[in-house]
């Protein structure tokens, strides 16, 4: 059976499946079986208000983004044989949309199972795009140079549709020995929002020579691939030992290897020859590639108090996508494709015990090796640049002690620590890093944590996490643009070592992190239940530079209650809020504090107005707020001075949504029901990345992307639901 795209030709066998499965247990109950299937099906219409624009964040997902009406349209058939032991379910939702599914479940418990999955979804991009662009959605797109100005091209709705079967199988071979079989295939289509763009001169294109202009186009991405994977295991037990052989198998087939746009002589913003060339260049997409993975995992029960697992596994990942085929030149001699090949191996290996009744251990080792295997050659040689690609090694060792000690049978204190390290293998020489000053080839953490926990005695439960990690690492390493990396011993020797502008990462960063969590639960009566949850942390990093990013916070704050006003009545919400802030300094540039604030809120009820009506609703709002506060490095030049005096920074990002869902359910008779279901939604947008006062984000060619400040929809789908005697 071939699942690899381009023929995915095992929907014809999922849906013979699907059919026989239905239609055998259906040929047996002809036969005189007195088992009788349960049926039952759901039709209806919905209507949506508003334009495209309106549904442009309502509609994403769930179908509702074009249309005006849509039918609404499932199933449930189902059918258990107590004679032979069999049980056949097969359902189908949402068959009159873009999101429809059908799952199949044919099983014999404790002998067999088999199953089958259809689903499809359709993202909208919420952007709406006018362009002048032909063949979206082609690896060979034309610019065309909107000779009416910006928005004076065709409206275009950029999706991605994906298409996904599954099958399973499940056998239980003895008692003791299973095994399962899982093949699931999804094939990806549309068109998704990108574009490219250059500046000249450049020194990364020395091709620009000392010609100046700049270009950006909107591109979109054209998606045609398919992705298979498969699972196969055998899993084993007996009284005190447990294991499992797996096999896991991932495919990826894309039908575009490059795009290949075609552009005009002349665009809004430069006629630069050198420059357009350039654009002209083909874009590598996502190539082929596979991975396969066998592992071994396990647990064996020593005592009743004292058991150890582990898990070890190999897999092997291949990037193979010929340069040609791909569209793609100007490889190095005698190298056709990448040839990449990542291989990994992975080991755990845990011991959990209770010596004494009130005294849990736990200690833990894992052990991750990825081993980069990729040829390396000469992919940059414009210029005078010459530098290759470089190897990518990572081995990761993570080791945990845990110790919890019962106080009395309320309350139960644990200590941990953890010790997380990291080495990234020696730099590839002749290759050369961008945008940073410096790397680290090890990196080193441990956290400690300390928690009191309250178990759910008569009406509370809650407990509290304190924890502090400090990551330090090796000496940094400066780049030498493709002549290796200097050690340098001394980061703040600005003569021997690194200027004092220098920019590190902050994953490399040391870094010193410290968080607190609470969790409680409260049913001051029977009616009512609370629980609340909180957690605030903070990261410092410590660098010889003053620049990059210096300090970080998060906060999180989240209320859930619930309270039954009768038997018949209830009540129930939240209310959370977030926040994250961070701080950092770009050298002779700009000093930013980033706050993210995200409020939200619901308040929802469930209630039977009569033995036949049921009702219930739910009212939801969420804000989301992004402020950039910006100051002047001393170092700042005076055009970055100009600008901020003459704009004032970064505005603010916002973004909110109320929405009010209301549903009614009557019982007509014993087999047939009525459902109404109405939402209303109000979005506000208000991103400067693509709407700046009333001016929509603008490419070189006029194409422009926007999306509606204020967006409201409405939706009413009424659902008669009717069960086959």
């Amino acid at each position: 059976m071939n699942l690899l795209h381009p023929s995915f030709r095992f929907q014809r066998s999922l849906l013979a499946l699907a059919l026989s499965a239905v239609f055998v247990p259906l040929h047996a109950h002809a036969e005189g079986d007195e088992a009788k299937p349960v049926i039952g099906v759901s039709v209806g219409l919905g209507l949506v208000s508003g334009s495209s624009a309106d549904r442009a964040q309502f509609g994403q997902y769930n179908g509702l983004r074009t249309p005006d009406a849509v039918g609404i349209l499932g199933f449930d058939y189902s059918l258990r044989n107590q004679d032979k032991g069999t049980w056949v379910d097969f359902t189908g939702s949402n068959l009159g949309l873009e999101t429809r599914e059908m799952h199949l479940i044919w099983k014999n418990p404790g002998n067999w199972k088999m199953t089958a999955d259809y689903g499809e979804l359709v993202r909208y991009n919420p952007n709406s795009v006018n362009t002048g662009v032909l063949g979206i959605g082609s690896a060979a797109p034309q610019v065309v140079n909107l000779a009416g100005g910006a928005g004076s091209g065709s409206d275009v709705d950029l999706k991605t549709k994906r298409t996904g079967l599954g099958l399973g199988l499940v056998k239980w071979i003895t008692p003791e020995l299973q095994f399962q079989f899982d093949v699931k295939s999804e094939k990806k289509d549309g068109a998704r929002l990108s574009g490219i763009g250059m500046n000249c001169p450049s020194v990364i294109a020395p091709s620009c020579g000392a010609s100046t202009g700049w270009a950006l186009l909107m591109m979109p991405e054209p998606i045609s691939a398919n992705h298979s994977q498969i699972e196969a295991r055998f899993s084993y037990a007996i009284e005190k030992l447990r294991f499992s052989l797996g096999y896991y198998g991932s495919y990826y087939r894309n039908d575009n290897g490059s795009l290949n746009p075609t552009i005009p002589g002349v665009l809004n913003t430069t006629s630069n020859a050198s420059l357009l060339d350039i654009l002209r260049l083909p874009q590598s997409l996502a190539p082929d590639n596979q991975a396969h993975q066998v592992d071994l995992s396990g647990s064996f029960d020593f005592s009743t108090t004292t058991r150890a697992t582990f898990k070890l596994g190999r897999t092997m990942a291949t990037q193979n996508d010929s340069f040609a085929a791909a569209g793609l030149g100007g490889a190095p001699a005698g190298v056709s494709s990448l040839n990449g090949q990542y291989n990994t191996s992975t080991g755990k290996l845990s011991l959990s015990s209770r010596p004494v009744p009130r005294l849990s251990l736990l200690a833990d080792l894992r052990y991750e090796n990825r081993d980069d295997q990729t040829p390396i050659a000469m992919y940059n040689t414009e210029g005078t640049a010459t530098y290759t690609n470089h190897s990518v090694p990572n081995r990761k060792t993570n080791s945990k002690l845990q110790a919890s000690w019962a106080f009395d049978s309320d309350y139960r204190g644990t200590l941990g620590a953890d010790r997380e390290s990291i080495d990234r293998g020696a730099f590839t020489a002749t290759s050369a890093i961008s945008g940073i000053s410096a790397l680290r080839q090890k990196t080193d953490e441990t956290t400690v944590r300390a928690e009191l926990r309250r178990r759910m005695s008569d009406n509370f439960s809650g407990a509290i996490t304190l924890s502090r990690s400090r990551r330090d690492g090796s000496n940094w390493l400066m780049d030498n643009s493709g002549l290796g990396l200097t050690e340098v011993t001394n980061p703040s020797d600005t003569v021997a070592g690194l200027p004092s502008t220098a920019i590190y990462m902050p994953t490399l960063a040391d870094r010193k992190r410290d968080k607190v969590k609470l969790f409680s639960d409260w049913q001051p009566t029977e009616s009512l239940s609370l629980q609340l949850s909180a957690e605030s942390g903070k990261d410092s990093f410590d660098t010889p530079s003053l620049y990059g990013l210096r300090d970080s916070r998060m906060g999180q704050l989240s209320l859930d209650w619930n309270y039954a006003l009768s038997d018949a009545w209830a009540l129930n919400g939240y209310l959370s809020q977030s926040l994250q802030n961070q701080n950092q300094v770009r050298p002779a540039g700009y000093v930013m504090a980033f706050d993210n604030r995200n409020l939200g809120a619901n308040i929802g009820f469930t209630g039977k107005v009569s033995s036949t009506f049921d009702i219930g609703g739910s009212l939801s709002y969420m804000n989301d707020k992004s402020v950039y506060d910006q100051s002047l490095d001393a170092l700042a030049t005076q055009d970055i001075r100009a600008l901020l005096a003459s704009t004032g920074g970064l505005p603010d990002i916002m973004y909110s949504q109320t929405a009010l869902k209301l549903f009614g359910r009557y019982v007509i008779d014993k087999g047939a029901s009525v459902r109404v279901d109405f939402i209303h939604q109000r979005n506000n947008v208000n991103d400067w990345t693509w709407n700046y006062i009333g001016v929509p984000f603008t490419y070189s060619d006029g194409s422009t992307v926007v999306q509606k400040p204020s967006q409201s929809v409405s939706y009413i789908g009424v659902t008669y639901s009717y069960q086959l005697p």
